[in-house]
């Protein structure tokens, strides 16, 4: 069931971790935004009111900023969790009113997060959040993008899919789908799929990733 309607517009925020000597692998780095996402989805905890004031919008917007140094130590003293994922860290805070972000967390930048692969990924792991070939986004779009899947992902899974996903530490895996009409085939076969909301970066209504799980196909999703 979909929560009430809220007026007033919330946003998730995410922070990554980019040293200037140690940036993390991209694909890790959109794998631990989804997980974070989830791990908050899955355990609100005591921001369960933050959570409900922010999916009652009847929106899902996530906007991920970078830190290093002391900046990331000012993040890590607000209120929020840490997923470290291989090379990556990214840390999840509550939901924030859009105009009403956290002095430590507005200072931080939303550019900057050009980040690469230095090696291709191993073999992909179910659930799979495939990204759209087609379009080009910064590694931080792409982590808000992840997120939503995971996120459209979770909503279409019951409770004993979900727990299952649980017992793996809700992992999954990020990849880029090899083949423009393999992206289009699983976007249009009813799996969760990302439509963007164009904000920033590609154009509204852009289908960016489409959430593949044995479990999820020929399931009508959510969106």
């Amino acid at each position: 069931m979909n929560p009430e309607p809220n007026t007033e517009l919330y946003v998730l925020p995410l922070v990554v971790r980019i040293e200037r000597a140690t940036p993390p692998e991209r694909t890790d780095a959109l794998e631990a935004a989804a997980m974070a996402v989830l791990s908050l989805l899955d355990d609100p905890g005591e921001w369960a009111a933050e959570l409900h004031a922010w999916q009652s919008t009847g929106k899902i917007r996530k906007v991920v900023r970078r830190a290093r140094g002391a900046e990331w130590s000012r993040a890590l003293a607000l209120p929020g969790r840490t997923v470290e994922h291989r090379t990556a860290e990214v840390r999840v805070h509550p939901p924030v009113p859009l105009d009403d972000w956290p002095r430590d967390l507005a200072r931080l930048q939303v550019s900057g997060t050009e980040l690469t692969d230095t090696a291709g990924p191993g073999p992909a792991e179910p659930p799979v959040l495939w990204a759209n070939p087609a379009l080009e986004m910064s590694a931080g779009k792409a982590m808000a993008q992840a997120g939503h899947a995971a996120q459209l992902a979770w909503w279409a899974s019951d409770a004993e899919e979900r727990a299952a996903w649980r017992e793996r530490g809700l992992a999954m895996s990020v990849r880029t789908a090899t083949a423009q009409g393999d992206f289009d085939a699983m976007a249009a076969s009813g799996l969760p799929v990302v439509r963007d909301a164009g904000f920033t970066e590609i154009e509204p209504g852009s289908c960016t990733f489409v959430a593949d799980a044995p479990w999820l196909r020929g399931r009508v999703a959510r969106s």
